[in-house]
């Protein structure tokens, strides 16, 4: 299911033993515009630290009450490398992350989560259990993940804030069309499916949906969004309602009438070049 990125913000987490905090905002990597980490504000247990929460480690949320439940302890937690989110992560830093937990790498596999589409199966033994922690692995695995941190560790930065992407200019091939006002995230694959583009400042009270695979270029300093799409493409499109629950019907009503093929389509085909 398709959830605004709103929805998850302000949500409880919760590890196997008490709450951690609440989500405050995300990081998304800006080369497959996945969600990598979620930023939870631990509150006073923790002195208001902020720390990382990977959706690998989430179980099935409750909407209902807005609790995200987690595979980890609040002990773990408190004991997780110190990263301060104010600034950008390092590849370096994540290797330290995901090390700690016991975590395979995501990067260097032909899906979204390494070889496989959901975060579950980065997870050691992702039958439900509680992760390992470092300390814990074994010492032919402590050697490999500081080998592969030196290979790594001058990587470019990928990950980016999704709340500071927010009121992005949105760019067409022959001109400006609006500004970010959202994103569409699947909750299984915590995959960017869609920037909701507010087109109000060309015509008004207008919503629509356009696919991270659209996108030509992302100039962040000028924070501008360039897509390889018309003005006049964008203004017939189907408009977005945000009161209502996107389904696949509309979904395909919307890459049809841009011409492209799903994005569920190429992954079936992904899948099958295995």
């Amino acid at each position: 299911m398709l959830r605004n990125m709103d929805d998850f913000v302000d949500c409880t987490i919760h590890a196997t033993d008490g709450i951690i905090g609440h989500v405050k905002d995300f990081y998304f990597d800006d080369k497959v515009w996945v969600i990598r980490y979620l930023i939870v504000d631990t509150g006073t247990w923790l002195s208001s630290r902020n720390v990382l929460i990977s959706p690998i480690a989430i179980n099935h949320p409750n909407w209902a009450e807005k609790i995200l439940p987690v595979s980890i302890t609040k002990e773990q937690v408190k004991n997780s490398p110190d990263i301060d989110t104010e600034k950008p992560v390092s590849r370096q830093h994540e290797m330290l992350y995901l090390g700690y937990y016991g975590y395979s790498y995501y990067w260097g596999g032909s899906n979204f989560w390494g070889g496989g589409a959901f975060p579950y199966m980065m997870m050691p033994d992702y039958g439900g259990l509680v992760a390992t922690p470092q300390a814990a692995r074994p010492e032919e695995m402590e050697a490999h993940a500081r080998d592969e941190a030196a290979r790594h560790q001058s990587d470019d930065l990928h990950l980016r804030s999704c709340k500071a992407v927010l009121d992005y200019h949105i760019e067409a091939e022959d001109g400006d069309i609006g500004h970010l006002q959202g994103l569409l995230v699947d909750e299984e694959t915590w995959a960017i499916r869609y920037l909701i583009v507010n087109t109000s400042n060309w015509w008004l009270g207008h919503e629509v949906l356009i696919a991270p695979q659209w996108i030509r270029d992302v100039i962040w300093p000028a924070a501008t969004v360039s897509v390889n799409l018309t003005r006049q493409a964008v203004q017939d499109a189907p408009p977005y309602n945000s009161a209502e629950q996107l389904n696949r019907e509309q979904e395909s009503g919307i890459f049809k009438h841009y011409g492209r093929t799903g994005y569920w389509a190429d992954e079936v085909e992904r899948e099958k070049a295995k």
